[in-house]
């Protein structure tokens, strides 16, 4: 029995990319929700003051379809990854 490794690299590779795009989609998709709170008051739920608070350049508009953008990416990466493995 043989091993490829420049297959195996390739495999791992391909692999690490993807997981890495798949969170990075998924944190872009955060980043684009949160330009739909509202304006925040500068008050933690504790009372304790928040030193700095910046509002999203994005309107809330741009926010939910950059958000559903990204989620949708990171659900075609992962079901085309089930499609292969099924298959």
């Amino acid at each position: 029995m043989t091993i490829d490794w420049g297959a195996l690299a390739i495999v791992a590779v391909v692999s690490l990319a993807i997981g890495v795009l798949v969170v990075v989609l998924v944190s872009f998709a955060l980043v684009g929700l949160s330009a739909r709170q509202l304006s925040p008051t500068g008050k933690a739920v504790d009372e304790t003051a928040v030193v700095s608070r910046r509002q999203s350049k994005l309107s809330p508009t741009a926010g939910a379809v950059t958000a559903a953008l990204c989620l949708l990416g990171a659900a075609a990466i992962v079901l085309y990854g089930f499609y292969v493995l099924v298959l």
